[in-house]
């Protein structure tokens, strides 16, 4: 498994206030045979996130054809889970409506952020999103009492099936607290409601493993596989060596996974953009071919990119 990069797509531009920085946590909507919209985490001065997309040309996704001038959802009411930031995780098309899984966060004191995945469905093709509720659909609990992140969902047969960043503690680095995160997976009969038992899907290797984030499951046969994104427990921001890389897992049960990193296929560039960082993917399929699309260095300042599985 060797995937082909096929270059920089969109690199984040000082156009808007509200988008002065970031192209982060690409999620990939294919609108048909021409165009893909790619929906991203953008920053203002103030590094508050909102939700805005590109589209560009499924045969050539370097050539980009519409970049929105508006945010899809913005920021959430002050007090709750989503008032600095909302970021796209995944999406789904159900019952005529595009379900958009998200994740929200504010500030916090003691740690300086907390994280829960929202919902908002769109009525309008995807163009503007609402809330189902000012709360999030997973966030704390006795289960889950630091924070949720990243979701992948699919609705598999009956069953809705999530994939979600778990926060399982915080530590202390030079001064500054850090979280540590792996994944793990819930379930739901109408992907609002989630029964979330804490259950590890993917478990961290060992103590100088930090964090596991963004998965990208797709079901080949009986065969779950899943991409995800790796990174050390310590100095991971400055130090490249240290920071996010793609990670591969399996599972014949969609619940626990296998990792099998060395088959990943694709590692940062000796120079350039992903240099120093590939983060953030997410892996579909189109047109007969297995496509990636992720963030580079600075968890997505320098934008998204581009990948197709060889021989696929």
């Amino acid at each position: 498994m060797k995937w082909i990069k096929k270059g920089l797509i969109h690199a984040p531009s000082r156009r808007e206030p509200w988008g002065v920085s970031h192209a982060q946590l690409p999620v990939v909507d294919v609108l048909d045979h021409q165009r893909w919209r790619i929906y991203f985490g953008t920053r203002d001065e103030e590094n508050r996130t909102v939700t805005t997309f590109i589209e560009v040309s499924a045969e050539d996704p370097t050539q980009v054809l519409k970049v929105h001038d508006r945010p899809v959802m913005g920021l959430g009411e002050r007090g709750c889970f989503d008032d600095s930031g909302v970021m796209p995780s995944w999406i789904v098309d159900h019952a005529g409506r595009k379900l958009l899984y998200y994740i929200g966060w504010n500030r916090g004191v003691s740690v300086p952020y907390r994280n829960a995945v929202g919902l908002a469905v769109s009525d309008d093709g995807g163009e503007t999103f609402r809330r189902v509720g000012k709360g999030p659909i997973v966030g704390r609990s006795c289960t889950e009492p630091h924070f949720c992140g990243a979701s992948c969902v699919l609705l598999d047969g009956a069953i809705w099936r999530m994939w979600y960043l778990s926060c399982i503690r915080w530590i202390v680095c030079d001064g500054k607290p850090e979280p540590i995160y792996d994944i793990k997976y819930a379930e739901s009969q109408d992907g609002i409601e989630w029964h979330v038992p804490g259950t590890v899907a993917v478990a961290l290797n060992g103590p100088d493993e930090g964090g596991l984030t963004r998965p990208s499951v797709i079901k080949d046969g009986s065969l779950y596989r899943m991409w995800y994104s790796r990174r050390k427990a310590r100095d991971y921001r400055t130090n490249p060596a240290n920071s996010y890389r793609i990670g591969y897992a399996e599972s014949h049960d969609g619940i626990t996974f296998e990792r099998k990193d060395d088959l990943a296929g694709i590692d940062v560039s000796e120079s350039g953009w992903d240099s120093e960082m590939i983060t953030y993917a997410h892996v579909f399929d189109h047109g007969g071919r297995r496509h990636m699309i992720y963030n580079g260095n600075g968890f997505g300042r320098t934008g998204i990119g581009y990948a197709v599985l060889g021989g696929c």
